[in-house]
């Protein structure tokens, strides 16, 4: 239905590390952040140990994802999910508690919650083979994100740099260098806590992250072996989850091809959305920004209009936007549009279908998103006994 889209190193924890950059990259490189992590790719996520693996991941209910988040992660997510070993387990979490860190209207968050569990399921994500639930539904993350926020220094939080990130979006600054502490409240500060607590309250084994979350897991990783060591026991209670890197293509606005497509940003035709119909497709890729050089070619930097039609297509398609580059090195964007635009017809076509039929039998997605948080429950249940004797809550 869907076209889809390395080895365990010594752990070192963050306060060893040098001071992040504003570009969310330490020592100025991504390289030499990525290389603090157990790093896999998705294509690669088998557990070496050959015991089964338990993935975690969760996506916020703020809206019909773009293209970008339909690449960077629920695509992923089925990849994950058909390459999974019988006796794996996922867990694909709508983290209604995060989405809370930003002002939200309720009534269109209560609706964007029953909305993202129709899309997950018409992405391609099976409920009886994945677990999938709501995040507030279960208490456990709250519960171990205040555990955890205890033995969290402040230095810590103060490294992790995505919550400008966050602001500039949700504010369409023109870049983080509009926004300051100034604007930020204590939920986006700490979110980093939370989001280790929901991989921790399940002692996931893997996380499909995006290269942008990767501070986030040295921090899980960071506060599972400070509880093990704080609280030690012959069996440590967490083990130090691995990143599956997910092969996300950075999909960017089609009116301002220098910023990343966003769900709130002013203009509706910067973006496609997994709900817009094929003349609404027509219509965004026809009007998005291009140049006037003649010929295609794929240069990110000097003509990043082009070069996000390539990713896109790249992305719908599976072959690298260099080699649809040299195949469209004769054309023109005229060309370019037109199958860009059945590309992305064609990948969103039954997606778009089965979402609407999901969308009509509320009742189903209710209980879906029930049994989950139960099975979610009961998994987290056993951690959190531990978590409380180990601290001296029981």
């Amino acid at each position: 239905m869907l076209r889809m889209q390395r080895v365990h190193l010594p752990f070192r924890s963050l306060t060893s590390l040098p001071r992040q950059t504003s570009e969310g990259c330490v020592g100025g490189t991504r390289a030499a952040y990525r290389s603090k992590l157990s790093i896999r790719n998705v294509s690669t996520s088998k557990n070496e140990s050959g015991s089964p693996r338990l993935v975690f991941s969760g996506i916020q209910p703020t809206g019909i994802p773009h293209l970008g988040n339909y690449f960077g992660a629920l695509v992923n997510w089925v990849k994950l999910q058909s390459t999974a070993a019988p006796a794996d387990k996922l867990f694909f979490s709508i983290v209604g508690w995060h989405a809370l860190t930003l002002p939200q209207d309720p009534k269109l968050l209560s609706e964007s919650r029953t909305t993202m569990v129709a899309l997950i399921l018409a992405s391609g994500i099976d409920s009886q083979r994945s677990i999938i639930f709501h995040q507030d539904q279960v208490q456990n993350h709250t519960e171990l994100a205040w555990i955890l926020s205890c033995m969290t220094p402040i230095g810590k939080l103060k490294r992790m740099t995505t919550w400008k990130t966050r602001l500039a979006v949700s504010r369409n600054a023109n870049d983080e260098s509009e926004v300051d502490d100034s604007l930020l409240n204590a939920g986006l500060f700490t979110y980093p806590i939370l989001q280790a607590a929901d991989i921790l309250a399940y002692r996931a084994t893997h996380v499909p992250v995006g290269e942008d979350q990767q501070q986030h897991l040295e921090l899980t990783r960071d506060l599972a072996e400070t509880f093990n060591r704080t609280y030690p026991n012959p069996t440590p209670l967490f083990q130090l989850p691995e990143l599956i890197l997910t092969p996300s293509k950075r999909v960017l606005s089609l009116r301002d091809p220098s910023s990343k497509m966003s769900k709130s940003a002013i203009d509706p035709n910067s973006r496609i959305l997994l709900t817009d119909s094929y003349e609404t497709i027509v219509k965004r890729i026809r009007s998005a920004v291009t140049d006037s050089i003649a010929g295609i070619t794929f240069d990110p930097v000097e003509r990043p209009g082009t070069s996000n039609l390539l990713t896109i297509l790249s992305a719908c398609t599976g072959e690298a936007p260099a080699a649809l580059a040299e195949r469209y090195a004769g054309s023109n964007h005229g060309t370019l549009k037109k199958d860009v635009v059945e590309a992305v017809e064609e990948t969103l076509r039954k997606p778009r279908t089965e979402f609407a039929r999901l969308c009509e039998d509320k009742t189903f997605l209710a209980q879906v998103a029930r049994d989950g948080a139960e099975k979610a429950q009961e998994h987290s249940d056993r951690t959190l006994k531990q978590v409380r004797k180990r601290v001296g809550l029981s």
